[in-house]
């Protein structure tokens, strides 16, 4: 009998013994199979999470910022206990026990699973488990992927410490909001450093991992609060809070940035604007985009806050003036539906239009609540209503619009208006509310350093919000006479002098097209002309038998090393600026002009840090001799050895900044710039007046405007570059010199002065004076030669009549004084380009 007992007892002990052998041995099989292949954990030791790359100005204050997904990495000694406390209560109790899976919690969830047949199936994924799903598998639910994640924390266990795999874990984390990590979520909901937060709000963070989008702070505030308190109740049972704390803790209301209890972190930032995108763009094509956006880069930006403010207002304030001459209304062409009319704030916090304008004081959105006899009711986005200032718009300051005012209105229409007030910068006594609208036309503003072409400021159109295109650097436009320098230009270099006489009369050329016919914009001939008097009247007839006489291979070569264009085409329009280009080009080599001849490479960028702190770029490449020594006199400053390329002789710059000074003194911008230093510049307007211009310089700093429509139509009889763009140049400039100021510019050493008269281009004594008067300066050693005159090899003079046949010729006046016989006054050809002035 006690055989038979000994005998069944084996047995069954050996059936146990088998089967437990034969259950490891299948586990055993099972990880076995599943662990190879798994990726390398071993990687996470040198990674490096996508965080964010923010832009800053000269002085160090923050301007933008720009993540694929929003995170601040903070490493582990730095991440407060707290935090760690609250996450590890909510997520993994046992984080800083298990070996990297919790076997107790896995078999809690199987039960729990099998109890509810299915129904109720959480995750009891540790810490170190989820680091795994999140950087190595994926996030499905399948057993696989639960086995192999098992497999890889037992290895990341072995292969960091505890505190590396939070930091990977903290700074990883999706918690909403696009919000990675915790340092980020921590300025999302509560606009505060880690360091900061309070018990709950650290529960409130570690309440998210699980699901941000069931937990918004707004629309699922009730969860999210029972969810809160749930982890504060853990932390304390953890030891981690008192009681007392907790009790504390748990009675604090839900507070967060969504549900407007915090200003949030974004308010102190600027809008984006035209400035900080382009770097956007162009580091985005240096380091490639996946660098610039998740790589951490630290951006010094050149621009000059303040400047850009007063550009922005410049060139906006000349597109509205010319858009309300024009007396249409457009509006936003937006509209909110009646039925939304009693709730129209909600619904207009919806209307994508522009929030970014603060043209004289803030540009607000607003909703037509009623068309009355005497006036419009609004309603104003982020204003109360006041009874001493109703939000309504009088008809009287409507009245600049043509037609019947208020059949440009309807309930629901959003519109813009701002604050009028008696003072500027809405500082003054409250008038009313005016009503405003982003203009059709558009251009672009630049100003930049001519020495070291860092971009000071740059306007790419009315409003970023309202168009992101920027006109500053992506439109190719017709710069007209704004081209006529580099012309001018090659010709200098050519042995031309500003006294050099140049036939001002009728030209027709034979082109494929047809024939071509430039002319003057005043529809009149001059008849021989000095150089100067050609490009401060800006003669359109002077300059194409110029560039005829020098070569449009010349000309295009002189483009091409200013870097306005890669290629011009060498066709005699070109010479009048008919090919396209950007003002970004244009300004960056008027520059060239302004210092002398030296190349300068513009810039909106000082200094580019990687995520540790290293330059990776630096734009100012010039060697400062004495920076490093101490001893260096108090009474001088440190010496800056430029290496830069010259583009052109100094005597060719300075003569033709000495002629374009004369544009403005007296040319056609003598009636919209006047500094009180000198400058110089020259305007520009093309074919119908499509497109106007103005680029102009001072000793220290460079601007350039443009104005016309997205598409090119006329803007107008009567619209030039110096009437449109002049004043914004002024306006700006007017500031820019106070604060950067400005001299005389630079005489090169090989100048020799003769005193001319900038009419005939003859040579006039040492003590001569007048208005007619201009001191020239020639090149110092070579004899200049006086009274030849070039006509570009064009017919002339007696053969008018060959270019015109049939129609009477015509007696004018020369720069002389005396009477000439001209054929008859050129009208414009049958081409598209040319005719530009």
């Amino acid at each position: 009998m006690l055989r038979f007992i000994l005998s069944f007892f084996g047995g069954i002990f050996t059936v146990v013994t088998m089967g437990a052998a034969a259950i490891a041995l299948s586990i055993g099989a099972v990880f076995w199979v599943y662990g190879r292949d798994l990726p390398s954990h071993e990687s996470l030791a040198q990674y490096k999470p996508p965080t964010i790359s923010r832009i800053y100005s000269g002085e160090g204050r923050m301007i933008d910022e720009f993540a694929q997904e929003r995170r601040l990495f903070t490493p582990a000694e730095e991440i407060p206990d707290l935090i760690k406390q609250a996450f590890i209560s909510a997520e993994d109790k046992n984080f800083y026990d298990h070996a990297g899976y919790d076997a107790r919690g896995i078999i809690a969830a199987g039960v729990e699973a099998v109890q509810s047949r299915g129904q109720n199936v959480r995750g009891a994924s540790t810490i170190t488990q989820q680091v795994m799903k999140n950087f190595l598998l994926s996030g499905d639910r399948r057993i696989e992927r639960k086995i192999k994640e098992i497999i890889l924390a037992t290895r990341l266990e072995e292969t960091l410490d505890k505190e590396r795999i939070l930091e990977l874990y903290m700074n990883e984390i999706f918690l909403g909001q696009n919000s990675y990590g915790v340092t980020a979520a921590a300025q999302t909901y509560f606009n505060k450093t880690l360091g900061q937060l309070a018990p709950h709000e650290a529960a409130f963070l570690a309440s998210l991992p699980k699901a941000p989008s069931d937990f918004h702070p707004v629309r699922r505030k009730e969860r999210l609060l029972e969810r809160r308190n749930f982890v504060l109740k853990e932390m304390m049972e953890n030891g981690y809070i008192t009681e007392a704390v907790y009790r504390d803790e748990v009675a604090q209301p839900l507070r967060s940035v969504q549900n407007g209890d915090f200003e949030s972190f974004k308010t102190a930032l600027p809008p984006r604007d035209y400035f900080t995108d382009e770097i956007r763009r162009q580091l985005s094509e240096d380091f490639g985009e996946g660098e610039f956006f998740s790589g951490g880069l630290t951006v010094r930006a050149t621009i000059d806050p303040e400047m850009q403010v007063i550009a922005a207002h410049a060139l906006q304030r000349q597109l509205e003036l010319y858009d309300r001459g024009l007396g249409t209304w457009r509006g936003t062409g937006k509209s909110i539906d009646a039925a939304e009319i009693d709730n129209w704030r909600e619904a207009l916090a919806d209307v994508r239009v522009a929030r970014d304008v603060t043209l004289e004081s803030p540009w607000y959105p607003a909703v037509v609540l009623a068309v009355e006899d005497q006036q419009l009711r609004i309603g104003i986005e982020g204003v109360a209503e006041d009874e001493n200032a109703p939000h309504v718009v009088p008809r009287q300051d409507i009245e600049w619009l043509r037609g019947n005012f208020f059949d440009n209105f309807e309930v629901g229409d959003v519109v813009h208006v701002r604050r009028m007030t008696e003072g500027d910068n809405g500082a003054g006594a409250f008038i009313r509310w005016t009503l405003r609208q982003v203009p059709e036309v558009q251009g672009g503003f630049m100003a930049m350093d001519v020495n070291t072409g860092r971009v000071l400021a740059m306007q790419g159109g009315f409003s970023y919000q309202n168009s992101v295109f920027n006109r500053a650097t992506q439109a190719q436009r017709q710069p007209g006479s704004s081209f006529k320098p580099f012309v001018y230009a090659s010709a200098l270099d050519s042995g031309y002098t500003p006294a050099t006489i140049i036939v001002d009369a009728p030209i027709e050329i034979d082109t494929p097209q047809g024939v071509w016919r430039p002319k003057n914009a005043s529809n009149q001939f001059y008849g021989p002309t000095p150089l100067r008097t050609g490009i401060e009247r800006s003669r359109n007839l002077m300059t194409v038998r110029l560039a005829q006489e020098v070569g449009m291979d010349v000309v295009g070569s002189y483009a091409e090393r200013f870097g306005v264009y890669d290629r011009l085409s060498p066709v005699l329009a070109n010479a009048l600026g008919s090919q396209e280009s950007t003002l970004f080009k244009m300004v960056a080599a008027y520059a060239m002009f302004a210092n002398g001849g030296e190349r300068v490479e513009p810039t909106l960028v000082d200094r580019v840090q990687d995520r540790y702190g290293k330059t990776v770029y630096r734009h100012d490449a010039r060697d400062c001799v004495d920076c490093d020594d101490p001893s260096i006199a108090g009474s001088r400053g440190p010496r800056i050895v430029s290496n830069r390329e010259r583009v052109m002789d100094p005597v060719t710059a300075y003569q033709l900044t000495s002629m374009m000074q004369g544009v403005v003194e007296r040319g056609t911008a003598s009636n919209y710039v006047n500094l009180p230093v000198p400058t110089a510049g020259k305007t520009g307007t093309t074919n119908d007046a499509k497109d106007v211009w103005f680029v102009g310089f001072t000793s220290n700093v460079v601007a350039g405007c443009y104005i016309g429509y997205d598409q090119p139509r006329s803007l107008g009889r009567g619209a030039s570059g110096g009437g449109f763009c002049g004043p914004v140049f002024q306006r700006f400039m007017s500031e820019a010199v106070e604060k950067y100021g400005g001299g005389k510019f630079r005489v090169p050493e090989a100048c020799q002065f003769i005193n001319i008269d900038r009419f005939t281009g003859a040579r006039l004594g040492d003590g001569a004076s007048g208005a007619n008067v201009v001191t020239e300066c020639f090149r110092e050693g070579e004899e200049p030669i006086f009274g030849i005159t070039f006509d570009g090899g064009f017919a002339m003079g007696s053969n008018f009549e060959q270019i015109a046949p049939g129609n009477s010729s015509k007696q004018v006046t020369t720069s002389t004084g005396k009477k000439a016989v001209v054929g008859p006054k050129a009208s414009f050809g049958t081409l598209s380009s040319g005719g530009l002035y």
